[in-house]
């Protein structure tokens, strides 16, 4: 069995704190095919409660984490005139080593964001 797992957690930079209360959806990605596998809320440290992605369900492969900052952005009042610049946010990424950590994080405001590898 595998012993990879996915982390996130998302920061609210134009505030300077976690972002608590972000909706994230996890999808496995083959060829044009999206299969979402997991969602999560992040909690008051801007991070989910458990990994989004953990060890009994990991397989490398490629991926997207989809942040919905948008309602996000609106709730904490941040939002700006419609339509949103930023509303959801994908990130893409690929995950080769059955055995690692990967985590993936998101600072965020409500007109840029920023991702890394982080650990």
């Amino acid at each position: 069995m595998a012993q990879g797992y996915l982390t996130t957690h998302v920061l609210d930079t134009a505030r300077g704190r976690p972002a608590a209360g972000l909706t994230i959806a996890l999808y496995r990605v083959s060829g044009n095919s999206h299969r979402k596998i997991a969602e999560a809320v992040t909690n008051t440290d801007g991070r989910t409660d458990a990994p989004i992605l953990p060890k009994d369900a990991f397989e490398a492969g490629t991926y997207e984490l989809v942040f919905f900052a948008g309602d996000y952005l609106r709730a904490a009042g941040l939002a700006g005139e419609a339509p949103l610049f930023l509303d959801q946010v994908p990130i893409r990424f690929g995950m080769a080593d059955p055995e690692a950590h990967y985590h993936v994080p998101l600072l965020l405001s409500p007109y840029g964001y920023s991702t890394y590898r982080g650990s």
